[in-house]
């Protein structure tokens, strides 16, 4: 799962981190851009010593190139970073996007509702946040069953927060 809950003790804040699915390593990266330029390079062996051959190698390179760059631009979409943060008087939700913007929420934990939207929302089984007069998003990045999962999992993870001192649930 691309996501990972930290709990270091009965008092201390609950801590998740999400984050996009990357199955390709930077070896796999070298592997696929290498093996790529090897097997398109394979047809003008054949046309060593020709003028044809320098007709289409820089086609050859060219789709390397557009692979390469696709594989890299990827990866950088991908470093997309959500941080929860649960204790029992705050709740705070960190958006980190590509480039390093943050986007913040927080709310009182008490008044925080889970809320998941199996049809409504831009992907199937949209998971959100709402409380302190806005609704967030948590995980849209994360497949169907992933965010199935985290919906169970932020459930119980509120379910045994309790009011905060001095207030009461409303009517």
């Amino acid at each position: 799962m691309p996501y990972h809950w930290t709990d270091t003790g009965p008092d201390a804040p609950r801590r998740l981190r999400l984050w996009p699915h990357n199955s390709l390593s930077a070896r796999g990266f070298a592997i696929m851009v290498l093996g790529f330029f090897l097997f398109a390079s394979i047809p003008l062996y054949g046309l060593l010593g020709t003028v044809l051959l320098w007709g289409l190698l820089p086609f050859m390179l060219a789709a390397t190139a557009g692979l390469y760059y696709a594989l890299r631009r990827n990866a950088f979409d991908r470093r997309i970073v959500e941080e929860l943060t649960i204790t029992p008087d705050r709740t705070t939700l960190i958006h980190t996007d590509p480039r390093g913007a943050e986007q913040r929420w927080d709310a009182n934990t008490y008044w925080v509702s889970v809320t998941m939207h199996e049809t409504e929302g831009p992907v199937p089984y949209y998971v959100t946040l709402k409380g302190a007069g806005r609704e967030v998003e948590v995980g849209a990045f994360l497949s169907e069953e992933e965010r199935i999962a985290l919906y169970d999992e932020l459930l119980r993870a509120f379910a045994g927060i309790t009011a905060p001192e001095g207030s009461a649930p409303a009517p």
